[in-house]
């Protein structure tokens, strides 16, 4: 008796294993396929030499197998199953067994239900709706489909699944609801899930993206502490409370980020993820970038997980009260990975087709959490396109904020560019362009080294971060803000966007795909990063570099990119990596916001200082060049002017602790407009000459005279 089992590898080659293969290599039989559904044969020969002892054996076709088919390798009087194998990754299989423009998921109606999903290899597949089974009939491209009679909202279903001899539950991974904890999937009147006014409350008109100030913000973190003075408590309604208050009268909440001034909120993922229990969720804590559903709102943001259409409808009050508040929202999507490949609905459906794989057959994990999303798949590529344009129909987002996009394929990233520039008013794309060993050609993937085929995307700037801060990766290193002016080379290429040449080599391809940041949910806050790199400083001297670096990222060519709370010296004391750290370590502050009124009223000044003046939001090269000029000043200290049309600014940076003097670009009067300084907030300066004082930001501003 001899088992095994055979894999089909490619077109015209399987792969053989079995305990004892010595016993049929050696036998008179020769080795056969037998399809049970059309009674045929296929023949095959071994392939080479094969030595003995091994327990495996390639074997050659010489025509293609059929997919999804009961086939069986007969050799001799042994009997065993052949499966499909790395035969799912290759062109062949992309050309005959995908449909791109297939409709998946639940398609829901009053009257009936249609019922779709992709899983080419699998030999049978069974709808179980509402207890009920209902069998589904395949298509030549592997989507299996049904239609079901009746009304069906908010009934739960799920598919069972053949595949490779192995018969599997499997929730649906287009699902548009779950069950709480992702129990099963459950049918939903996205309609009927809307709250009122919703499709007549408007997008926020956004003219152009480079007016964009972004602000990112964790639902739970928002509104969680005791004393936010909202009722609704890490949930998405918490999101839609105005008029909010601490027991003080401080503003928290939607209310507080509507009066800083930013234009857009990035959400850190909303879509159903692990590691909560959606039943208990003070249990438990977790940013989001553990995806188990994309289409689907988290439960545990919700009031009621029992109800299906509560996170449908709650998720989308909290976008309606945005946007009612003229602010754009940004989803932190994260279609590198998923939580656990094997669990995965993905690989249940289509084994070791939605995943990468190296060259040796093991699953690629540049992303660092066990496996990559191969986005470079026809279907894969497919799933994640049909989700953007998910969310941008049915939820009204504005923007996309792409986890680990270095991950992701160019192609797929010019696709959901082009979807998103279908949209009436621009939609906003940008993600962590980073460099990542996943197993397909790096000239392949949305790297910012590539950012001149992904014009419209834009880049996280990690080279600006560190050269305020000092590198990420060495906790002992300073940069400009916190380090006397180290890196003071550096300045003009981060202030005139990262793309002009003449102040260094481009970051990006154009000025319109910075994003400038110093501080995000990742690593240690900037605050907490100054108690490492500067503990022989002061705590007030270490807030006024806090107050640099913010002060540079608000006031450079780009879009800029603030942490919620960095405006008020943001901790998490000292936790570099708080993804599963909880509330205490992640929740928002608002007693913090009480103390920092003048940091908050600093922050907010530079906001509308930018919103106010075009000139510090420029969108191209040539205007760049021809309006930002850098200033001759004593080193440490940075100055560059701005000209504008009617007025002319000139902006100073001092990370010293002596005071300097400088020289104005022109004579006249100047007024300051904004400063770290308190002294000199409401002061002229008349002349060609000023000081610039320790630690200081100094934004000075010139009418220019009209003939």
């Amino acid at each position: 008796m001899v088992n095994g089992m055979a894999w089909i590898d490619d077109v015209f080659r399987i792969t053989f294993t079995c305990e004892n293969i010595e016993t049929l290599i050696h036998s008179e039989a020769a080795p056969v396929i037998y399809w049970r559904k059309k009674e045929k044969y296929f023949s095959l020969m071994l392939e080479g030499p094969t030595p003995t002892g091994e327990a495996k054996v390639n074997m050659v076709l010489f025509e293609a197998l059929p997919l999804g088919e009961e086939l069986v390798l007969q050799w001799g009087d042994a009997e065993m199953p052949v499966y499909p194998g790395a035969i799912v990754r290759t062109d062949w299989f992309e050309h005959n067994y995908t449909d791109i423009h297939a409709k998946l998921g639940a398609d829901y109606s009053r009257n009936q239900t249609a019922f779709s999903v992709w899983a080419p290899t699998a030999t049978v597949v069974t709808l179980w709706l509402k207890g009920n089974r209902h069998p589904l009939i395949r298509s030549n491209a592997g989507v299996w489909e049904t239609v079901v009679k009746g009304d069906w909202d908010g009934a739960a279903y799920q598919y069972e699944v053949t595949v490779n001899g192995k018969t599997t539950i499997v929730n649906d991974p287009y699902a548009k609801a779950m069950l709480a904890n992702s129990e099963k999937s459950v049918v939903m009147n996205m309609k009927a899930a809307e709250p009122k006014n919703f499709q007549t409350t408007k997008r926020p008109p956004i003219k152009q993206l480079q007016d964009a100030i972004i602000y990112e913000l964790h639902v739970r973190d928002a509104t969680i502490m005791h004393d936010s003075g909202v009722r609704h408590k890490g949930k998405f309604l918490g999101l839609t409370e105005k008029n909010t208050t601490t027991s003080k009268g401080f503003s928290t909440g939607l209310s507080y980020i509507k009066d800083l001034g930013v234009t857009h909120v990035q959400l850190m993922p909303i879509n159903d993820f692990a590691r909560v229990d959606e039943l208990n969720p003070n249990s438990g804590y977790n940013w989001g970038y553990d995806p188990l559903y994309f289409q689907v709102p988290e439960g545990s943001y919700a009031t009621r997980v029992d109800v299906p259409e509560a996170r449908v409808k709650e998720c989308k009050q909290m976008i309606q009260a945005f946007h009612e508040e003229g602010i754009a929202v940004i989803f932190d999507v994260v279609y590198n990975h998923v939580f656990y490949m094997p669990t995965s609905p993905f690989e249940q459906l289509v084994p070791g087709y939605y995943f990468r794989y190296d060259d040796n057959g093991h699953v690629s994990n540049g992303t660092g959490v066990g496996n990559d999303f191969a986005s470079e798949r026809i279907m894969a590529r497919k799933f994640i396109i049909d989700s953007i344009d998910f969310w941008l129909d049915e939820y009204k987002v504005d923007g996309f904020r792409f986890d680990l996009m270095g991950a992701l394929d160019i192609d797929t990233m010019t696709e959901i560019r082009t979807r998103c520039e279908q949209e009436e008013i621009p939609v906003m794309l940008l993600g962590e362009g980073w460099t990542l060993p996943t197993a397909i050609n790096p000239d392949r993937l949305a790297t910012s080294v590539h950012s001149g085929q992904l014009k419209g995307v834009r880049f996280f700037n990690d080279f600006f971060r560190d050269s305020l801060k000092g590198s990420l990766f060495n906790t002992n290193d300073q940069g400009f803000a916190n380090g006397r002016g180290q890196f003071i080379e550096r300045l003009p290429h981060l202030v005139s966007g990262s793309a002009l040449e003449k102040f260094g080599q481009p970051f990006v391809a154009d000025v319109t795909q910075t994003v400038n940041y110093v501080e995000c949910h990742d690593n240690h806050t900037l605050w907490d990063r100054l108690e490492l790199t500067n503990s022989g400083n002061t705590e007030t001297v270490r807030r006024k570099m806090h107050q640099l670096a913010t002060g540079v990222t608000l006031l450079s060519q780009g879009v800029p990119f603030l942490h919620a709370g960095q405006e008020w010296f943001r901790t998490k004391a000292g936790d570099e990596n708080s993804y599963r750290s909880g509330d205490h370590i992640n929740q928002l502050d608002w007693h913090e916001r009480e103390k920092q009124q003048d940091n908050i009223s600093y922050v907010k000044k530079l906001i509308a200082l930018r919103k106010q003046y075009p000139v510090f939001r420029l969108v191209s090269k040539q205007e760049i060049n021809r309006r930002l000029h850098i200033l001759t000043t004593p080193a440490p200290v940075f100055g560059f002017t701005l000209l504008g049309d009617a007025r002319n600014f000139s902006i100073y940076v001092n990370p010293d602790e002596a005071t300097y003097q400088v020289l104005l670009p022109s004579n006249g009067r100047w007024q300051t407009l904004v400063t770290n300084n308190k002294e000199k907030e409401t002061q002229y300066i008349e002349g060609e000459v000023t000081t610039i004082g320790p630690y200081e930001l100094i934004v000075l501003m010139r009418q220019v005279k009209i003939v």
